[in-house]
């Protein structure tokens, strides 16, 4: 079952929800995202519900209209908890039900606005938790513009190491640290080592940073020992988010030979709280493309369906609110802006290559996409880029500079997708602010 055009993706339907018909609002009635929430201070229990304009519709208090039959009600039944694991392990024909009984229920002129309109909770009177249980989350390196900046900066002969181009590189993370936006952080401390000192030392991180990601959650699993082939890798992603994946590049640098990242990545990592389901992306899916120069892929990575629409463009923006420009009332300094199609492998691609050794998947494993830089100094998606490793000072839009995050700084990244012929849908945003260090 490919994710296909269908009559939820009809640019003309609009909603009986007015706040969910303007221009450019993030959850128009196309989009239909997925959330865990409750009331803000309340001892609620945490719940499902799905973004249509600037409200959360219940999906607890719907199922107890009953206006629902069939596999959507049962669909609806499974979002009855506190996170959305059983949802996501139904797979698509599930997920697809439920989205299009949301979608009739929710246009204009529906004979269900009466019920539904008691199941809304408007969005700034809600708290959010993660929206499913993360058992394992793999970060993926898939931007190749961000691994050859950064490899320029260790290795300027060398910065691509020779398997990127054959393989979609990541390493296993650590998902008891990963948190829903607004958790704020206390600044790491690791062990350090200057390129002067003798010795390393134990000590505040000095140069922490952000990495402007994606976040893929796995809906329905597979087996042990049972690959997923590359043209069934879209049954298995149930939806999108963003992903900030924090980093102490101090820390990162000594620590990470020979195996790789383990506390500069540890510490904190963060997600927006709604899921955008692939379905609800599939207007925005484009071709992949490989430079005809470089090494072509192994075939359980290629496909005719991965190269017609195996990527998405899904738009991503940075930016930076420092402490001084809260107390001043001043906006947030806009940093960098890429896009998802960018990335070197896609979604499905990471799929297959982690499941082809016989993994198995469960539902809502979360991958990271690996920082997502496009090919424009303007795209990078993290400070060690965009500072050119700390060299070079980046002036915000209040005239105060940073090369790396300072105590205070918040970071707030959003996302979307537009094109001409398709609604805008939008992911809302991450954000958290860094606090000073605990020692």
């Amino acid at each position: 079952m490919t994710i296909t055009i269908n009559e939820t993706h009809n640019p003309e339907l609009t909603s009986w929800v007015e706040s969910a018909n303007l221009p450019f609002a993030d959850f128009p009635v196309q989009n239909l995202p997925f959330a865990i929430f409750r009331r803000e201070d309340s001892n609620e229990a945490f719940r499902a519900g799905v973004a249509i304009g600037d409200q959360v519709l219940d999906l607890a208090a719907l199922k107890k209209t009953e206006v629902f039959s069939g596999l959507a009600q049962s669909a609806l039944e499974a979002c009855n908890a506190p996170e959305l694991n059983a949802f996501m392990a139904m797979g698509k024909e599930a997920w697809s039900e439920l989205r299009l009984a949301l979608s009739k229920a929710l246009r204009s002129n529906s004979p269900f606005q009466a019920q539904l309109s008691d199941c809304l909770i408007t969005q700034r009177d809600v708290e959010y938790s993660l929206p499913c249980q993360i058992g394992d989350y793999t970060d993926f390196y898939t931007s190749i513009y961000h691994a050859t900046s950064v490899g320029r900066l260790f290795r300027p002969d060398n910065p691509l190491l020779p398997n990127y181009k054959w393989i979609p590189i990541g390493y296993h993370g650590r998902s008891s640290s990963i948190n829903i936006s607004g958790s704020d952080f206390n600044r790491p401390q690791g062990q350090l080592k200057m390129p002067d000192a003798e010795i390393p030392v134990l000590a505040p991180c000095q140069r922490l940073d952000y990495e402007m990601e994606l976040g893929i959650y796995i809906g329905k699993g597979n087996a042990s020992g049972q690959p997923i082939a590359l043209d069934q890798a879209e049954e298995h992603i149930f939806g999108m988010c963003l992903f900030n994946d924090w980093s102490a590049r101090d820390i990162q640098g000594w620590e990470y030979q020979p195996l790789g990242p383990f506390l500069s990545k540890s510490f904190a990592s963060t997600v927006s709280p709604w899921i955008i389901t692939t379905e609800a992306l599939a207007p925005f899916k484009t071709p992949w493309q490989r430079d005809v120069s470089d090494p072509q892929p192994l075939a359980y990575l290629e496909s005719t369906q991965n190269r017609n629409s195996g990527s998405y463009d899904v738009q991503l923006e940075v930016q930076l609110e420092t402490e001084k420009m809260r107390h001043e009332n001043q906006p947030a300094s806009h940093l960098s802006l890429s896009s998802f199609r960018h990335s070197y492998w896609t979604a499905a691609q990471m799929v297959a290559h982690h499941t082809v050794n016989g993994c198995n998947l469960k539902p809502g494993d979360m991958f990271g996409s690996g920082t997502q830089s496009g090919p424009s100094a303007e795209e990078a998606g993290s400070l060690l880029e965009l500072s050119h490793g700390g060299k070079q000072k980046i002036e915000l839009d209040n005239g105060e500079t940073r090369t790396f995050l300072e105590d205070g700084d918040s970071v707030i990244m959003r996302g979307w997708c537009q094109k001409e012929g398709a609604t805008r849908i939008g992911f809302g945003e991450v954000s958290a602010t860094v606090l000073p260090s605990s020692e």
